[in-house]
């Protein structure tokens, strides 16, 4: 069982991004269109997260991504597919003690939107964005053994987030 570890915002996690983006620019280069630090580790204003890099690939071709499974094992990485999002490859690094998940999409994908102004959104209101750590760290106090009701109590908040987005254009980048 995957433990819920909140931890300070600290600068070592944008160089632990761009350490592990080198990488990942190697792999697929010749699929690759961009690559984006996403994440709670992303955004210093939310104060907290789980030490866990979450980084955005935007592919040419998401089917092409099959391909490249046996290099990204090869970094550690475990290939889950689509993992629920039609369109998308996930994959976590670290088993149960997860440093990395890369969430990769074609062009075009509606989730590369959504993510980037998820993350734009708490650039923009840092206040939303505090609040938004302070939920991570009770929940994480409240379930630090059940990771899926941490999950759970954090999606009221991003569901208000993401319904912000929806119904004001702006935000999107």
């Amino acid at each position: 069982m995957r433990k819920t570890n909140i931890c300070p915002w600290t600068g070592e996690w944008t160089k632990q991004y761009s350490e592990e983006a080198q990488k990942l620019k190697e792999i697929f280069k010749e699929e690759l269109v961009d690559i984006f630090h996403i994440g709670s580790t992303s955004v210093p204003t939310i104060h907290y997260a789980k030490p866990i890099i979450d980084i955005l690939i935007v592919v040419k071709e998401i089917k092409k991504v099959d391909q490249y499974y046996k290099r990204m094992e090869e970094l550690g990485y475990e290939p889950r597919g689509e993992n629920g999002i039609q369109g998308r490859r996930y994959f976590p690094k670290g088993q149960l003690n997860r440093t990395h998940h890369v969430h990769i999409f074609q062009t075009g994908h509606d989730h590369i939107k959504l993510h980037l102004a998820f993350k734009n959104y708490f650039i923009q209101h840092p206040e939303s964005a505090k609040r938004y750590g302070e939920l991570k760290v009770a929940l994480a106090a409240q379930f630090p053994e059940e990771h899926e009701r941490y999950q759970q109590g954090k999606q009221r908040f991003i569901n208000e987030v993401v319904e912000k987005l929806k119904n004001n254009e702006d935000l999107f980048i």
